[in-house]
């Protein structure tokens, strides 16, 4: 087996019928041990009275180019037993495109049927974005994606691969169950006592007539057993429209896999960038996964200019799925800190390490 335990525990803090949270940390390739090792810092704040396990793996590129091994089964089967699971991100440059996203990311998340992307779109203060006539209350939404079905499943082929009439077919998988339970989660997340109980469906109904009908028709059918959440329907290409012009008028966003994946890197544009986007693959009754919805950025590896707030906003989301709240509430203080400390600094002045962005969110959430 190649996880390691580390020495996180408390064992005071521990009851007699209580035990340690377990939870896997996959730091990743380029980057992302830099954001990785930030969160873990803030996590080690924030946990007066919660016990830990860290549970390292020795996962990413480094481990494919040493052994060719994306994911061992036995690794697979170590995540089954954890709470959860930090990850930093996963690409290299020097391992073909497709080989780490799909053997390692897609599988952890078809495996542990994580059928939740969960993505917070939220402009924390003093945060500048793109799109400066946006006021903080204008950005603050979630979108839930399906995050197991549809193009993404792998199902397609070719014909005639490498000659004149080469045919490439992928296709979209939908089946009733997915969408169901996708829809019914975000239904449930609507109702939330911090969301505005609206609801909108974003898909592209008028073209894919058969996989955005059974939305559709499913978004339809829950609507009775929620008579306190309103409902909305948006295309895709329209809802791209309204980040940008009308953000506020979105609440809670469901979609499918593909749309999910594309719209949530333009949510974190509006919210100041991939620096500040956390995710979380959720599996309400199982194993969780978070991370930065941002790329390992190797070009900047070793330098400390990489923001750290997403990885830290993913542990943040970790700790709310495990129901330790108080915790999860106070990293969400550090990280309003330091982006007001940020935004307040003068034109010409050094920005802060990455190291330098942990400390500050450390300073806030340990009070």
């Amino acid at each position: 087996m190649t996880a390691a335990v580390a020495t996180e525990v408390r064992p005071e803090r521990l009851s007699a019928d209580q035990r340690p949270y377990r939870i896997g940390v996959i730091r990743g390739d380029g980057t992302g041990p830099e954001v990785i090792a930030e969160a873990l810092k803030v996590l080690d704040a924030v946990r007066d009275d919660i016990a830990i396990e860290l549970i390292e793996f020795d996962l990413g590129a480094d481990r494919y180019l040493r052994t060719g091994q994306t994911l061992p089964d036995e690794d697979l089967e170590t995540m089954r037993g954890l709470d959860g699971i930090l990850l930093g991100a996963v690409g290299d440059p020097r391992v073909p495109p497709g080989v780490l996203e799909r053997d390692l990311l897609l599988r952890i998340r078809f495996a542990l049927d994580q059928f939740v992307n969960l993505r917070p779109v939220i402009r924390f203060p003093g945060v500048q974005t793109l799109v400066p006539s946006h006021a903080e209350d204008d950005v603050n939404m979630v979108v839930v994606r399906e995050n197991s079905e549809g193009l993404y499943s792998g199902v397609g082929g070719f014909h005639r691969k490498g000659t004149r009439h080469e045919v490439a077919v992928q296709s979209s998988v939908n089946t009733r169950h997915g969408v169901e339970r996708i829809v019914r989660y975000a239904f449930e997340y609507a109702k939330r006592p911090e969301r505005r109980r609206h609801l909108t469906l974003v898909h592209k109904t008028n073209v894919l007539t058969f996989a955005g009908d059974l939305y559709q028709r499913v978004v339809n059918e829950l609507t009775a057993e929620y008579p306190d959440v309103t409902t909305d329907y948006v295309h895709v290409d329209s809802a791209c429209i309204y980040f940008l012009d009308q953000p506020s008028r979105f609440d809670v966003i469901v979609t499918d896999n593909m749309f999910g994946d594309i719209i949530t890197d333009l949510g974190a544009m509006i919210q100041g960038g991939m620096g500040i986007a956390a995710g979380g693959n959720i599996n309400p009754n199982g194993v969780s996964m978070f991370e930065p919805i941002g790329g390992t950025a190797p070009s900047e590896t070793g330098k400390g200019t990489i923001n750290p707030l997403a990885a830290v906003g993913a542990t943040g989301m970790l700790l709310a799925q495990l129901g330790e709240e108080r915790a999860a509430a106070r990293i969400d203080a550090g990280i309003r800190f330091a982006c007001t400390k940020l935004a307040s600094m003068r034109a010409g002045e050094m920005g802060y390490s990455t190291s330098e962005v942990g400390d500050l969110v450390v300073e806030a959430a340990s009070q």
